[in-house]
Parts: C-alpha cells; sequence; structure tokens
C-alpha cells in the first residue's frame, strides 16, 4: 500500500465514487468523499466539490495526494472543468489520479479522452479506467431500469450487438486497486463481465430473475438520438445513439481479463448482479 495520505473520491455519491468510497473506508484508508451537495458518507470526510465551481477544488485538494475522478454527467467538453481542476491538484500536491472513462472513448477520442490524453503529463502516478456499459444501468436508475420497471422493454439503438457488461462493484474494486497498490497502472484499463451479452440476453435475464416479462425493442439511430435529446443535450445524445450504433458494429464485443488480474477474483456475471439487485424489490 501507498502511504496513509487522504484519498479525494469525486462523486462519492455516485454508482462507482460511492462503491469505491466504501471500500477505501473499509479498508482504513482516509477518505474525503466529494459531491455537490457534500453529503455524508459512512466512515469519510465530506466535502463540497462542483466541477463548475472552481472555488471548491481548494477546500477538497487540502491535504489530497490521491483522487478519484469521475467526470461531469452528460458533458461534451469535460476537459475545459477538469484539467484546470488537475493542475491545481498537481500543484496542491496529489501524486496519484485514477479517471474514470469508457471503453467507448479511447485516450485519442472526443469527451473524456481529452483528459486521459493529459493525465500521464500531468502525474507520475496515474490509471484510466476504461469499464464497459454497466451492469447497474439495468438495475438501479439509469433510464433503462426505469424503462425495464415501468413498461417492461429496453429500448436501443444497438441492434443484436453485444457488449461485455461490467458490474460497478468489479470497477470500484480495480478503482481501489488503482488508488492504493505501491505501483499505480500507469496505463488505460478496459473493464468488462465475463461475456458480451446482448440486450436480447439482458431482457431474458431480467425476465428470470424477476418473473416479470421484459422485452429488446430495436430503434434506428435517429430514433433513440431524438428520444434522448428529449431528456439530454442534443450533443450528448447523439453521442449515446452513435455509441449504440457503435455496439451495433461490434465495437464493444469484446471482454479483457482486467479484473481477474487486478483482483483476483473473476468478474461478475450480469446474472449474479441481477439477483443481487433485482431480487431485493427493486
Amino acid at each position: 500500500m501507498t502511504t496513509s495520505g487522504t484519498i479525494l473520491v469525486i462523486g462519492a455519491t455516485g454508482t462507482t465514487g460511492g462503491r469505491t468510497a466504501a471500500r477505501l473506508t473499509a479498508a482504513g484508508h482516509h477518505v474525503r468523499a466529494a459531491s455537490r451537495r457534500a453529503t455524508p458518507v459512512p466512515g469519510a470526510q465530506p466535502v463540497r466539490f462542483d466541477w463548475y465551481d472552481p472555488g471548491t477544488f481548494g477546500g477538497a485538494l487540502d491535504g489530497t495526494d490521491r483522487v478519484y475522478l469521475v467526470p461531469p454527467l452528460g458533458d461534451p467538453d469535460p476537459a475545459a472543468v477538469m484539467l484546470p481542476f488537475l493542475r491545481q491538484a498537481r500543484a496542491a500536491g496529489v501524486r496519484r489520479a485514477v479517471l474514470l472513462g469508457s471503453s467507448a472513448i479511447p485516450a485519442d477520442g472526443p469527451g473524456v479522452g481529452a483528459v486521459h490524453r493529459a493525465l500521464p503529463e500531468l502525474f507520475d502516478q496515474w490509471a484510466v479506467l476504461r469499464p464497459s456499459w454497466f451492469m447497474q444501468n439495468f438495475t438501479g436508475t439509469h433510464m433503462h431500469a426505469r424503462s425495464i420497471r415501468e413498461h417492461g422493454v429496453i429500448l436501443t439503438a444497438a441492434g443484436s450487438g453485444r457488449v461485455g457488461f461490467v458490474d460497478a462493484d468489479d470497477i470500484a474494486a480495480v478503482a481501489v486497486h488503482a488508488l492504493t497498490d505501491d505501483r499505480a497502472p500507469g496505463t488505460d484499463l478496459v473493464l468488462t463481465g465475463p461475456q458480451a451479452l446482448g440486450y436480447d440476453d439482458i431482457a431474458a435475464i431480467v425476465t428470470e430473475v424477476t418473473g416479470r416479462p421484459v422485452t429488446h425493442q430495436p430503434l434506428t439511430y435517429e430514433r433513440m438520438r431524438d428520444r434522448l435529446a428529449g431528456q439530454l443535450p442534443l450533443e450528448f445524445a447523439e453521442m449515446l445513439a452513435g455509441m449504440d450504433r457503435a455496439i451495433a458494429e461490434g465495437a464493444e464485443d469484446r471482454t479483457t481479463d482486467t479484473v481477474q488480474r487486478l483482483t483476483g477474483r473473476p468478474p461478475h456475471s450480469f446474472r449474479e448482479v441481477a439477483e443481487r439487485e433485482l431480487t431485493r424489490g427493486g
């Protein structure tokens, strides 16, 4: 393990940030849990943090030597707010940064790809986690989960394309390793579950686990974009619909051994996650 400094977890009330903060505090690390409302997190010191309010940066960084970075949600150009923060973090003594990216966006890609490119220039110790789509998209508050609960349907423009969906608990386990191991990974890590599944497969498993019929309804790119644009900025809706189209073309049809290699155990299957999270009243 590294020194007993403080680890700043940005997005500490979110899907991966919350799980990462919980694992770090359980292991005895000093954690500063950053969120817009400084929401209390068990075992951690809550601190107010807002990517769009640089006045919150200094307090969050005070005494911090490592940071887990969750980009601002829905921002097509996160580098505009993240890079000034990262430069301030380096000046404040942060030695290691672990960024939550996406399997769909490499270092030369748009959006968070620009932050990925900058990280090794700013920090000697770094890692970029590039998880596939979250299994929790079907069990939590994501639009797929809501659509399953309310209408028994999953709507995508992904066709019969397959995805190596990954459990957010497995992402958090890798994040803790990247933040606390003696040697930072110094690379990007593509994280997947144990098998690539189509959305028809997901619908069938949810049906079996919950006993409620769920189907996958494929949409065209244009219909998916327009549906998303009713809830999100157009540019972001186009990007998400485009990611679905890439899935249809096979871009996410892969699995990696990263979770097993870094945590010493196999990644959880979607059936395991569905049984864990959909059979407790969810």
